[in-house]
This record gives structure tokens, sequence and C-alpha cells, in this order.
């Protein structure tokens, strides 16, 4: 089982997620171009479950579907930081535990009409970047990337630097006749 233009996707948009540099990522997926995209996402969740990696649609609208990459052990334990915890209590989130908070982000995200932006925690971003974020709506980053950034830049860079590794790395030896399940059967291993 392959889908090369799904799998074309999670790479370009989900590789730090699918090898374990962060806790998640999201991509949104056009429902003219992968019209079956629920069948196909529970038959890689079935096959991927062990490397450890999730797929869950978090948003259907009338065009797209978004979908959250994760670790379930990376999140969990994003979201068990005291700050990322304070955060999310504050935007109402519950307490009891991951599976509960992504049910409240996907609430948050069928009935908001603007983006909820604590979805940066569920991400990893830094918790200094996303409170900064809220506050200044989205202005006066110092340095815009994967997400805006206005506390440690150079830090940031670095990231970035990494993350733009990891997806040439996948896109490329998916260009090379690989397919994602070869790559992280691979990345496990090695």
């Amino acid at each position: 089982m392959q889908n090369y233009a799904l799998e074309r996707e999670l790479a370009h948009h989900c590789a730090p997620a699918l090898l374990g540099l962060k806790p998640a990522n999201l991509v949104s997926f056009s429902k003219l171009d992968f019209p079956e995209l629920e069948a196909l996402l529970e038959e890689y969740q079935r096959i991927w479950i062990r490397f450890g990696i999730c797929l869950e649609i978090v948003c259907s609208c009338d065009r797209r579907n978004l979908v959250l990459v994760y670790q379930p052990g990376l999140l969990r334990r994003q979201l068990m930081q005291k700050q990322v915890q304070a955060l999310l209590i504050k935007d109402g989130y519950p307490v009891s535990g991951m599976r509960q908070q992504l049910m409240h982000l996907k609430s948050r995200l069928a009935v908001q009409k603007d983006f909820p932006h604590e979805i940066g925690l569920f991400l990893g971003y830094p918790v200094a970047d996303v409170l900064a974020f809220q506050t200044r709506r989205g202005e006066e980053c110092k340095l815009c990337g994967y997400w805006k950034v206005y506390e440690d830049v150079e830090a940031a860079k670095q990231c970035f630097a990494r993350f733009d590794a990891c997806r040439a790395a996948l896109t490329n030896a998916l260009r090379a006749g690989n397919t994602l399940t070869q790559l992280l059967t691979f990345a496990q291993t090695a």
C-alpha cells in the first residue's frame, strides 16, 4: 500500500513529527484531491502505529481536511509541561490527559471562526512565542519560519534548519523511489 501523493504531502509538511524532532505537525488536504483521505489515513495508521505515529483528522471543512500527525509519547510530554498546561487551562482545556485535550482542540477548531492560536503548544512551539503571538496578534515578530518567533531567534534558526534538513531528506528519499514506511523502518532501526 502506497499513495505517493499523500506521502509526498506528509513528507513535505510533517517530516519533523514523522522523524521525532517535534511532537506534531499539521497538514491540510483538499477533499477534491484526496476524496478517500479517511480510509487512506486509517490504512497508514494501522501500519505506522508500530513507529509510534498517529494520523488524525482534527477538522473537516467544506473543501479541506486538516490532519494532525503526531507521536503520542512526544505530544503527551509536551502537553504535560507546567507552562503548557497553565496556558491550556486558561484557554478552557481539560487537564485529564492528551486524548481529552485533543478532543477539546477538535471542538474548538469546529466552532471557532479564527484558528485557535494555542494549537502552537500542540505543535511544540516555544511557550514564549505562542504567548507573544496571542498578545501581539501575530504582529511584530523577529523571525517568521515554521512559526512566528518573538524570543530566541538563534535557537529558532537552528531548529528551522534541522526541520528543513529533515524535510529535504524525506522528500529526496521519496523521489528516489522509497516509501515513507520504508524510511520510517530504516529510521527506527538506525
